[in-house]
């Protein structure tokens, strides 16, 4: 699944997820990859004739209409799409005694094997909601003889499942028989405590599918913990390697990521790395070719000299119709948190909405017109931050202007 794929679905289980029936109205219907869709029609309309009987009938003229939308839109395919089939429908007004079917189809990015009818006053997300789990994921060991962190990272996030601190002293420099003492009785507590980060690692761990796992740190500790048997076997086996870092907090998470591209090198989120490092690269060295946006970047994809456009998974303008009451009526551009602080021009009145369009899918299906390479980027890394503060649009030019 591509990260443009992962966003639309993500979109898309968001809006159907706010929306509630009035009643038990929302009909959802998974369609398991190679299964018949003659088998489909059948069993609908056996549901068809079973939703006769519903007493109220408002909700049974609503789910009549719902069948019988699915019933049409499934007699556009010829057979079931590679991934399977997803099909929602149902009201969704949300006024009492007035209708509005809306349906939505989905080919899933991947196959789902789910099959299902229900009717109920919500959508059934869950299996779609499954695709978007994370499949990428990486376990994350930093230590010292101080402290360790454990995390995971998955997909381009990263997650702190453990912070402990250690008990083990400081090298004293006292001499003779209470110096070997006390190195013993340190290193004692040291073996002790990689002991509790193995067992805390091997527990957080447990369940999770790990493509492998990082052990980071600013010492020599690190390695002993490598070479020791403090993972469990399964989990020792899938050690990627070992990296220096600073620090054993949270930062150190990070810097197993930033020294680990190698380890990592088909990881999203060091594709992603790259990315960002060649757009920061020509922005810092004022080369001309690194954009940023909404209009700069629009522009340049009408004129077809946007080579690669990077979208902000938090990018959220929308195009607004504005009313007044004094008659002024107005169309926007703008962000997301603009809509509610415009004033008429006239009279300085506040501007009333009364229609909001989305305008990423204008944004992707032009790039994809242009042959202009999308990348969808995360909030999850420093980086990433940083575009969405640039407004969370921005790209590289194939030339110079």
């Amino acid at each position: 699944m591509t990260d443009l794929m992962r966003k639309k679905l993500k979109e898309l289980l968001v809006e159907l997820g706010e929306i509630r029936g009035r009643h038990t109205e929302l009909v959802t219907i998974y369609v398991p990859a190679g299964f018949s869709l003659d088998k489909v029609m059948t069993q609908i309309k056996m549901e068809q004739s079973t939703a006769q009987n519903i007493k109220s009938k408002s909700v049974k003229k609503n789910v009549m209409s719902a069948l019988e939308k699915v019933v049409q839109h499934l007699k556009l395919y010829k057979e079931t799409p590679s991934n399977g089939l997803v099909i929602f429908c149902g009201n969704v007004s949300d006024k009492e005694g007035v209708a509005d079917i809306e349906l939505w189809a989905v080919e899933p990015p991947e196959p789902v094997n789910v099959k299902l009818y229900r009717c109920d006053q919500i959508f059934i997300l869950d299996p779609l909601q499954g695709l978007l789990e994370e499949k990428e994921v990486y376990g994350m060991i930093v230590l010292d003889k101080s402290e360790a962190t454990i995390g995971v990272l998955k997909g381009k996030r990263i997650e702190v499942l453990k912070h402990m601190e250690s008990v083990v002293p400081g090298k004293t420099k006292a001499g003779g028989w209470s110096q070997a003492r006390y190195q013993r009785i340190r290193e004692n507590l040291l073996n002790d405590f990689m002991k509790i980060v193995g067992e805390i690692a091997t527990d957080k761990f447990k369940g999770l599918k790990l493509k492998g796992i990082i052990i980071g740190g600013p010492g020599p500790v690190k390695d002993d913990f490598n070479k020791g048997e403090y993972l469990v076997p399964d989990m020792k086996k899938i050690i990627l390697g070992v990296v220096d870092t600073s620090y054993c907090n949270e930062y150190g998470l990070r810097e197993i990521v930033e020294k680990s591209e190698d380890i990592l090198a088909e990881a999203s989120v060091i594709k992603e790395k790259k990315i960002l490092d060649r757009f920061f690269g020509e922005f810092n060295k004022d080369s001309g070719l690194a954009i940023y946006g909404f209009h700069e970047v629009v522009k340049a994809l009408e004129e077809g000299n946007l080579e690669m456009l990077l979208l902000s998974e938090a990018f959220g303008w929308v195009k607004v119709e504005y009313k007044c009451s004094c008659g002024f009526t107005n169309e926007k551009t703008l962000a997301k948190e603009q809509i509610d602080a415009q004033k008429c021009p006239k009279c300085d009145s506040q501007l009333d909405v009364v229609g909001e369009k989305n305008v990423t899918d204008d944004i992707l299906k032009k790039a994809e017109d242009m042959s202009t390479r999308i990348e969808i980027i995360s909030v999850d890394t420093e980086k990433g931050q940083q575009l969405k503060e640039l407004g969370g649009i921005a790209g590289i030019l194939r030339y110079r202007v």
